[in-house]
């Protein structure tokens, strides 16, 4: 007789993953905020939007991932971090057009049904919802046993923000004579871990638990340090100074550094002058390009080298703001200038 075939059996447990939806339920509702409707479980997340003091509201989306960093999680066995990095990658770029983050949505796919592990990366992504006031408004978690080997999963994020439209910020506002204010990072972000990766584990040999006197961490704790989120702090100078709209540009540093991503932002009619000895850069990049012989314009094309956010901002109120950040906790540094050109950046 041919012994029952079931669901379970082929590597999704219904109810298993029925008893998991009940505990992120619980976790979810540390997020909330006004306009939140109902509880995760729905057909879809209900959010009312509450526009009657904006006027002419314009949403902004944005959906990123973690890639490849989160390989240094699997090797640490740490996954409480990643998805603090997965909000930080979609609501920074959203706070680069000057909106709020509404809500968020994740998705993870797994090989199989564990309710562990979930719950860990479901932890990082409600602090970083929390971060960044933004409320988890639903997610999917996928069992995908024929797509993925035992031990891996994928993560993708999608965020919802409002900004009026009179104050959305795309770069055309940027003249001569602007600042451009570099925000620190908090170390690689989540960009380039392929190359980082085969720096430290292939050509160094190192392994995830070694630790590395000249960062005073171990390997994995240097490169699992979560993606910096900076909304709330940003979001206060943008809310000070609305009516003067001093800030006319902002650029989320990731994949392509700091030249690549300010480029995407600068009008055809002015060139970017950035001075790279004008700010702090963490040891860690320096170490890495040690280990791996990496030539510096590699570096800075790949990695943030230090500065996670730049605002281009005038010059005026350029130090004011400077100390708002800082009063935020963030430090930050004047790291270049805006000249009359063609749309080019470029390092002093």
């Amino acid at each position: 007789m041919t012994e029952e075939l079931t669901y379970a059996a082929s590597g999704v447990d219904i109810d298993k993953a029925n008893r998991l939806v009940d505990r992120i339920k619980t976790i979810a509702k540390s997020t909330a905020r006004p306009g939140v409707m109902g509880d995760i479980g729905g057909f879809g997340g209900l959010f009312s939007l509450n526009v009657t003091q904006m006027e002419k509201p314009v949403l902004v989306s944005s959906t990123d991932g973690v890639g490849t960093k989160l390989k240094i999680a699997f090797l640490t066995g740490r996954h409480d971090t990643v998805g603090i990095d997965l909000v930080a990658m979609c609501v920074n770029d959203a706070l680069c057009c000057g909106a709020e983050p509404l809500f968020f949505l994740d998705y993870v796919a797994m090989p199989k049904d564990d309710p562990p592990l979930l719950e860990q990366i479901v932890d990082g992504i409600t602090n970083g919802c929390i971060q960044a006031d933004s409320a988890l408004l639903g997610g999917e978690t996928a069992i995908l046993p024929d797509l993925y080997a035992p031990g891996d999963y994928d993560l993708a994020g999608f965020c919802v923000g409002v900004v009026p439209r009179k104050e959305v910020i795309n770069g055309s506002a940027i003249v001569p004579g602007d600042v451009v204010i570099g925000v620190a990072s908090s170390g690689l972000h989540s960009n380039g871990y392929s190359l980082a990766r085969k720096i430290v584990f292939e050509m160094a040999g190192l392994g995830a638990g070694d630790h590395v006197a000249e960062l005073d961490q171990t390997a994995g704790e240097a490169l699992l340090e979560p993606t910096r989120i900076y909304v709330k702090p940003v979001r206060q100078v943008l809310t000070h100074y609305r009516v003067k709209a001093v800030v006319h540009g902002i650029a989320h540093i990731t994949g392509g550094g700091l030249v690549e991503n300010i480029e995407r932002i600068v009008p055809p009619t002015v060139r970017v002058v950035l001075d790279r000895d004008s700010w702090t850069v963490p040891p860690v990049f320096p170490w890495l390009a040690r280990l791996g012989n990496v030539d510096p314009g590699e570096m800075d094309r790949v990695f943030n080298m230090g500065i996670g956010l730049a605002l281009i901002v005038s010059s005026y109120y350029a130090e004011s703001i400077r100390h708002q950040l800082a009063d935020s906790g963030l430090q930050s540094w004047p790291i270049g200038r805006v000249e009359e050109g063609a749309g080019e950046v470029a390092f002093a």
